[in-house]
């Protein structure tokens, strides 16, 4: 099946000759760091193995490049490049670790001070190293930024007047540079980085107090409104059950009296209470009545208490629901852009805009540029892809 063109695409000069070239950022900028890398390094050169496809059309042909790995060394022989045994061996090593299905189709070169045409020695160490046809040689000068692009076509190394940058998701590319970066990336951001990683570690940390103090105050309001409740409830209770303590001291009130109207009759020496039976039976049955009541009484308090607990309960988790509602609105964080250590630049965006979005200033504007060999801060594209520092 044949590969589909990448639809997110930055030209870079005439794109004009064959084959098309395309170059994933996630390299392009790779080739950046080389080259701040070796700038500081003095006149010693840095190369690096490029890896991708070499891919013929119904129409055209185009040479895919998503992958490189640095040589571990560059030897120069006079004015010739020299590849050993040993560095071949260690790209092998790296390729078959981060770019399983990659091939090694062409080397890039940053050598201050060189001039961007390769000597008939460097034209031989490709044709001998890389044989394939449009395989790809790329020659960089890291002081003035100035880059060529060559070519193995007609037994040669014929300039390319252009090329494309496209965009697209590039883990192993990412992931190469990422374990990597200690060693190839540049040193002068180290600090920045470090710096960097600080500050986000605080504000971290920082939003995590803010969000445990929410909780504990949502905690606190839950129990509040819980405490009120019941001494609501309790109030009315109270209520209640003096309200039937009126109740009951009227029945005893009433019962007093007719005690009071008890007759009696004067016998011989002894005074003796006399009632009928008549007047005995409205007395059990009041105090029957009033047990009855004492009993419905009690239930009904037991029922409010049990009523009053049950709601205060259903409070207690509804308080509790609510808060741990709140803390896991407050506290969920999706898949923001820029998590993973990768920022895709969206529409709008300016390196201000994404420092400000990252880190929570615009001091870092300059870290990233660094990290991601951006000369001109206002050249920035939607869906490019930013290795945050």
């Amino acid at each position: 099946m044949e590969r589909q063109l990448p639809k997110n695409v930055r030209q870079i000069g005439n794109v004009s000759d064959s084959p098309k070239i395309y170059v994933e950022d996630y390299v392009d900028t790779f080739f950046a760091q080389l080259c701040e890398k070796c700038e500081k390094g003095g006149n010693t050169p840095i190369g690096a193995f490029l890896i991708g496809d070499i891919v013929t059309g119904s129409d055209e042909e185009y040479v895919y490049i998503y992958g490189a790995v640095q040589m571990h060394e560059l030897k120069l022989s006079g004015n010739e490049y020299v590849i050993d045994e040993n560095t071949w061996r260690c790209a092998y090593e790296d390729c078959k670790q981060f770019f399983e299905d990659g091939e090694m189709l062409g080397w890039f070169v940053a050598h201050p001070g060189v001039p961007l045409t390769p000597e008939p020695s460097t034209v031989k160490l490709h044709k001998k190293s890389f044989p394939k046809k449009n395989t790809v040689f790329i020659m960089k000068d890291p002081v003035e930024k100035d880059e060529t692009y060559y070519v193995h076509k007609m037994n040669d190394l014929m300039e390319i007047s252009g090329h494309y940058t496209y965009y697209e998701k590039n883990p192993c590319m990412q992931n190469y540079m990422i374990s990597s970066r200690k060693k190839n990336g540049v040193s002068a951001t180290e600090t920045v980085e470090d710096r960097a990683a600080k500050d986000f570690r605080n504000m971290v940390r920082t939003r995590g107090e803010r969000q445990r103090q929410k909780k504990t105050g949502n905690l606190m309001y839950a129990a509040s409104a819980a405490l009120v409740l019941i001494v609501i409830v309790m109030g009315v209770t109270m209520i209640s059950s003096f309200d039937r303590m009126k109740s009951v001291q009227s029945t005893l009130n009433s019962l007093t009296g007719k005690t009071d109207t008890v007759e009696t009759q004067e016998t011989s020496g002894q005074v003796t209470a006399v009632t009928s039976d008549n007047e005995a039976e409205p007395d059990e049955t009041d105090a029957a009545g009033i047990q009855a009541d004492d009993a419905d009484s009690q239930k009904t308090e037991d029922s409010q208490n049990d009523s009053s607990d049950a709601d205060s309960q259903n409070e207690d988790e509804s308080g509790q629901n609510a808060a741990d509602t709140q803390t896991s609105d407050g506290g969920t964080s999706s898949s923001e852009n820029g998590s993973d250590g990768v920022y895709i630049v969206e529409k709008g965006d300016t390196l201000a805009i994404i420092s400000r979005k990252m880190y929570g200033d615009v001091t870092h504007v300059d870290a990233i540029c660094r990290m991601n060999g951006i000369t001109d801060g206002n050249l920035i594209y939607v869906g490019q892809k930013l290795l945050l520092p």
